[in-house]
């Protein structure tokens, strides 16, 4: 027989992929729309009920049913029940930080070209939804390693990505610590394929990037403001060793649709952030200057002083929120273990 033709060896579905499938079980994530489209996101126990002032709808009711089934609740009125999206996932989880929003998330995986099985580092992982994109990017195969600053926003992190992956991800790190300091301890020079940094001031990391980054390897960076997006791309340009960076933004506008009343929508996702890139240059190789090259590029010293998160928009979040959303998003993934595993009890004891 021809060896082509022999049956090839099952192999295991990427990690997630179980409970995105199948009837709708206990401890899942599951979004319900009214008839005036409003959407809740909820999570399903044995025994639960949803309450509002127009009745509640129990869970029971729903566990086990198809995705996409329409059920109503005690006082008639119908919900349609659906799995969440990761875009509905990201805008509905427990958050500390910012999230990056999903149309710049579809953005860094598509122009970063993460592919599956590539070795991705992240810096500033706020409430997990880049992380997600790029997991999902990367595959069992490949390796995210993110570093983030702060504890609280890392436990965020986790118990967000975990809820939405059922568990671990496989292919998952995070360290506690500055980007720049901790990615030369943890990644040899010129190992990784992606750097993804989503952070104040990128253009301090330009080194360790350099450092880590293989040749034609991509970099590229999340930020809010225009001073930001100028002043990493002059550092990206000083350090001779990337070649020259490109800097954009997209803005979301969605649309009306009701017979013939289509039109745009009053309201629009407008700007979130700018994205920069920029690629590695082989080693010893040197960056081609352009042809035509601003008049001034140097930042003043009121500019180098004025990088703190009050000064570019940002809010400081209390530690009082910070701890509640932590709670929220591991008690999420510890009610999903539980349910799943009670279940599992009541199987394996049915006769």
């Amino acid at each position: 027989m021809n060896s082509e033709n022999q049956a090839q060896p099952a192999t295991a579905a990427p990690h997630g992929a179980e409970i995105r499938r199948g009837p709708l079980r206990p401890g899942e994530r599951v979004q319900l729309t009214d008839e005036k489209g409003r959407r809740n996101t909820i999570t399903l126990t044995e025994g639960g009920a949803f309450h509002t002032h127009r009745g509640y709808l129990q869970h029971d009711s729903v566990i086990g049913l198809p995705e996409g089934s329409v059920v109503s609740n005690t006082a008639g009125h119908q919900y349609q029940i659906l799995r969440p999206l990761l875009s509905d996932f990201v805008l509905s989880m427990p958050r500390g930080a910012a999230v990056v929003y999903p149309k710049d998330a579809a953005q860094i995986v598509t122009m970063a070209d993460i592919y599956p099985g590539a070795r991705v580092v992240e810096a500033g992982v706020g409430s997990g939804a880049l992380s997600i994109s790029l997991l999902r990017a990367v595959g069992d195969s490949g390796s995210l390693h993110s570093y983030e600053r702060r504890e609280e926003f890392a436990q965020i992190a986790r118990g967000n990505v975990e809820t939405f992956f059922g568990g671990p991800h496989p292919a998952w790190d995070i360290t506690l610590g500055d980007f720049q300091d901790e990615v030369v301890k943890n990644q040899e020079p010129g190992s990784v394929d992606r750097v993804v940094l989503d952070m104040l001031a990128p253009w301090e990391c330009t080194d360790a990037v350099a450092t880590v980054l293989a040749p034609g390897g991509v970099w590229i960076s999340y930020v809010a403001t225009v001073t930001q997006l100028s002043r990493t791309a002059e550092a990206i340009r000083a350090d001779g060793r990337f070649t020259e960076p490109d800097g954009w933004e997209s803005l979301v506008r969605g649309w009306h649709l009701e017979g013939l009343a289509v039109r745009p929508d009053h309201r629009m996702v407008a700007h979130t952030g700018f994205l920069l890139t920029a690629r590695r240059l082989a080693e010893g190789a040197t960056g081609l200057v352009a042809k035509r090259r601003a008049s001034k590029t140097n930042f003043s010293e009121e500019d180098l002083n004025a990088w703190t998160p009050a000064a570019v928009g940002e809010r400081e979040v209390s530690a009082h929120k910070l701890r509640r959303a932590a709670r929220d998003a591991s008690s999420t993934v510890q009610r999903g273990a539980l349910e799943n595993a009670e279940k599992f009890q009541q199987e394996t004891d049915t006769p």
